[in-house]
């Protein structure tokens, strides 16, 4: 029986992937997200 935590993780990878649907998109995301906590702490 798979324990949560691996489920969880799953499902977290499977929505990034159909979210962003290439490496280079994945990318962008993590800049925007980088790039916005910046603007707020400034």
């Amino acid at each position: 029986m798979p324990s949560i935590r691996a489920l969880v993780l799953g499902g977290l990878l499977l929505s990034l992937l159909a979210a962003c649907n290439t490496v280079q998109g994945v990318g962008r995301d993590i800049e925007s997200v980088g790039r916005a906590g910046k603007d707020a702490m400034h």
